[in-house]
């Protein structure tokens, strides 16, 4: 299960990202973005960034996940097309000659954070 792997890099990141002056803060939700071709299982991640956030600041915080649709360019006629099943051919023109544009993200879109409570009640 790769996905425990990327949710200790992905709450590694977080982590460094909180400003010093901030180390109070508590996280509240990570935002991804996660390519459909990227072979990640988005509950698997949520399950595995629970379990490594634990002790954390980063406790609790939710992973929101957005999924990117795979999406192509014909090297041949141009066009552009969302790729829906295995079959890597341009819908219009039936050419194997395809670019990727999209599909292998995997990136931390935001962070939120809500700064430490400083009532003392």
């Amino acid at each position: 299960m790769h996905e425990m792997g990327i949710a200790t890099e992905i709450l590694k990141i977080v982590q460094d990202s909180i400003p010093a002056e901030m180390a109070g803060a508590r996280v509240r939700r990570v935002n991804l973005r996660v390519g459909k071709l990227s072979a990640i299982v988005t509950e698997s991640l949520r399950f595995c960034f629970t379990i490594v956030a634990e002790k954390t600041p980063v406790a609790g915080a939710e992973l929101a996940v957005e999924e990117v649709a795979v999406k192509a360019k014909c090297g041949a006629c141009g066009q552009e097309f969302t790729i829906e099943s295995a079959v890597f051919l341009c819908p219009a023109c039936n050419s194997g000659n395809i670019q990727m544009l999209s599909g292998r993200e995997l990136d931390i879109v935001s962070i939120e954070v809500e700064e430490e409570s400083k009532d003392p009640n």
